[in-house]
């Protein structure tokens, strides 16, 4: 029997790492699986392969037409072979395609459906595996796919929302930069040569500017790009790690606005999931588990997690969720008040709906403020170099001219 040597997340988020014995890389999944193991990295003779993980060639826009197509099948009475059979067949993403027969060929041989997508892990993620599973046990696979494929849908409308703001700033700074870049490396030292050539004298403005061109022409200006380059690459090394994701997290969501927008995205995500779980069926300890791994902030995860464990020792689920102080009140307040009537997933799902509506009028705002101050910025930043180089020249025909 093989080796296997293993690293990955236990419920708790603390990595975790060792060798077992196993059949196959499958049979290794399920055992680390009822331990609460997330993988990340196997070995197994010397031959390393990723674990996968939400995406792996899969858009959440081609999960939710399956999802939705599948639901139609099923509900309209179609063998649930055959429905993977058809939409395999239509798939124009091959990677796709591949999956869905794979899922096929594992049912044809008698596993259940949830078991079968369980082993695709990097488009069907736990809570969707889950949410099947619990569509298959109490009978409704149609309506947990009709839920999904909603969930899904809003879920992609959100990302969509965060890429919004992010990507016009993002973009301007960018264009700015190399702008800047462009003029103080090739277009400054021409006018530095003609000034000099010619004796001019040269206002402050203008030394600022060929001191700061000679700088980057330099090769000190060469070290500081090193620099920024390996400050970022361990950024994102650290990040991976669940000191450094916590760390930058938490700076993150400090941040004026764009913290307040993080925060809302992550109660709609919250609230969304838990109440889509909840109300396929799944139990309220497992929903929230599954719902700190998808909650996409470590802070909020943390939360999430702490929250569960004041549960599993019998408490009720508004009080942690106060305790946290992550969650703004009037989200504890509506949960408290459906936890009280026993209309929890619908209660969550009101709340996820106000704040998906908060975080478009929050991404709104936010756009609004930014495209005028950016556009200052680009306009003040490359117009002040520009007139800093013609000053001199301002001056020498003021001079001829007197």
């Amino acid at each position: 029997m093989p080796v296997y040597s293993y690293s990955g997340v236990n419920r708790g988020g603390t990595t975790v790492s060792g060798e077992r014995q196993a059949a196959s890389k499958a049979e290794l999944q399920t055992l680390l699986r009822r331990e609460n193991i997330t993988i990340n990295k196997m070995k197994e003779k010397g031959r390393e392969f990723a674990m996968p993980t939400f995406g792996g060639g899969v858009s959440s826009k081609e999960l939710a037409i399956f999802t939705r197509q599948f639901s139609v099948m099923i509900d309209a009475g179609l063998p649930l072979v055959q429905c993977l059979e058809i939409l395999a067949g239509q798939q124009e993403n091959k990677s796709f395609e591949k999956i869905l027969t794979g899922v096929r060929s594992a049912v044809e041989s008698g596993q259940t459906l949830s078991s079968a997508m369980r082993q695709y892990a990097k488009v069907f993620d736990p809570l969707y595996v889950n949410m099947v599973e619990a569509g298959e046990t109490g009978g409704i696979l149609d309506t947990i796919l009709q839920r999904l494929s909603a969930y899904i849908e809003k879920n992609v409308k959100l990302k969509r929302a965060v890429q919004s703001a992010l990507i016009y700033p993002v973009a301007v700074l960018f264009i700015a930069f190399s702008v800047i870049v462009l003029l103080l490396w090739k277009v400054v030292p021409i006018f530095a040569t003609l000034f000099a050539g010619l004796g001019a004298e040269l206002p402050l403005p203008t030394r600022v500017v060929i001191g700061l061109s000679n700088f980057i022409g330099s090769i000190y200006g060469l070290v500081i790009l090193v620099v920024f380059i390996g400050t970022a690459v361990a950024l994102k090394y650290w990040y991976e790690t669940p000191t450094g994701r916590f760390a930058l997290d938490t700076v993150l969501l400090h941040l004026p606005l764009i913290g307040m927008l993080l925060r809302k995205i992550g109660v709609a995500r919250f609230t969304r999931t838990l109440g889509t779980l909840i109300s396929s069926g799944v139990p309220i300890l497992e929903g929230l588990d599954i719902t700190a791994r998808t909650a996409g902030n470590a802070v909020i995860e943390q939360a999430i997690q702490k929250t569960r464990k004041a549960v599993e020792a019998g408490r009720t689920l508004v009080d942690p969720l106060k305790e946290t102080n992550v969650f703004p009140s009037m989200v504890t307040q509506m949960i408290g008040v459906g936890e009280q009537t026993g209309a929890m997933d619908a209660m969550l799902s009101k709340i996820a709906d106000f704040y998906e509506g908060e975080v478009d009028a929050a991404v709104k705002d936010l756009l609004t403020a930014l495209e005028p101050l950016m556009i200052v910025f680009l306009g003040g930043v490359v117009g002040g170099v520009v007139i800093s180089m013609y000053m001199p020249l301002f001056s020498m025909v003021a001079k001829l001219s007197g």
